[in-house]
C-alpha cells in the first residue's frame, strides 16, 4: 500500500520516512506521482490548511494522503508569522531569507520576551472522504543568531533551552523524537495503522 505525503520538500519527506518507519506502507510524494497541481494554503488555521491539502491531494491521486501545515508562533509578534510562516518573506524567499527577516524584526526584543513555539497539524484523508487530524507543538525561544546545519525552515533560530541548542543543531534522530512534527506524527501513527488494517482486510475480500 502507498501513502502520499503531500509535499515537494525533500527535507520534510525524509523526516516522514523516519517518523513513520515500521508502518506497512510505501511512502510517495507529489513529484514522484507526477502531481503538478498546487493546493493553495488559504485557511485561517494550520488545521484548515492541512485538511484542505490532504483532501484535495487524496482526490487527485486516489491515494491515502497525509498533509501537514506547520509554522512558528512568536509571542512578541502576537503569534506571527503563524500560518504565514512559509510565506513570511514573500513567495520566492529562501529559508534563510525568512529567518533573517524574523531576526531583524526581533532585534530589539529582550531574551526574556523571545518565547515561541513550533506547531504542526497533520491531516490524513482517504479518497473516499474520511479525514483525521492530530496536533503537536514544541516550545522554545528565538535565538539571537542562527546556529546549526540540520533541519530546514526556522530550525537555525529556534532555541531549545532544555537542550541548550537550536533545532538545527540537533541530530535528526533527536529532533525526530521531540519536534512538533514528531509529536503530531506519534499521534497519527495509530490512526494510520487502523486505516491500513482496514484497507488490507477490505483488499483481501
Amino acid at each position: 500500500m502507498r501513502l502520499l505525503i503531500a509535499t515537494r520538500n525533500p527535507g520534510k519527506l525524509k523526516e516522514y520516512e523516519q517518523l513513520l518507519a515500521g508502518l506497512p506502507v510505501t511512502l510517495t510524494y507529489l513529484s514522484g506521482e507526477g502531481i503538478a497541481h498546487e493546493v493553495e494554503e488559504t485557511g485561517e488555521t494550520f488545521a484548515d490548511n492541512a485538511i484542505h491539502k490532504a483532501e484535495e491531494y487524496a482526490r487527485i491521486s486516489g491515494l491515502l494522503t497525509l498533509a501537514d501545515d506547520s509554522g512558528l508562533e512568536v509571542d512578541a509578534l502576537e503569534g506571527g508569522p503563524g500560518v504565514q510562516s512559509a510565506r513570511y518573506a514573500g513567495p520566492r524567499a529562501t529559508d534563510e531569507d525568512r529567518y533573517q527577516l524574523l531576526l531583524e524584526r526581533m532585534r530589539d526584543v529582550p531574551r526574556q520576551e523571545r518565547g515561541a513555539r513550533f506547531r504542526c497539524v497533520i491531516a490524513v484523508a482517504e479518497p473516499e472522504g474520511g479525514v483525521w487530524t492530530t496536533e503537536g507543538k514544541c516550545e522554545g525561544v528565538i535565538a539571537l543568531a542562527p546556529k546549526g546545519e540540520h533541519g530546514f525552515g526556522y530550525d537555525p533560530v529556534f532555541h531549545l533551552p532544555d537542550q541548550e541548542q537550536t533545532m538545527a543543531q540537533l541530530a535528526p534522530e533527536v529532533k525526530n523524537r521531540m519536534s512538533h512534527r514528531a509529536r503530531a506524527a506519534q499521534e497519527i501513527r495509530p490512526i494510520l495503522e487502523r486505516i491500513l488494517r482496514r484497507q488490507h482486510v477490505s483488499g483481501s475480500c
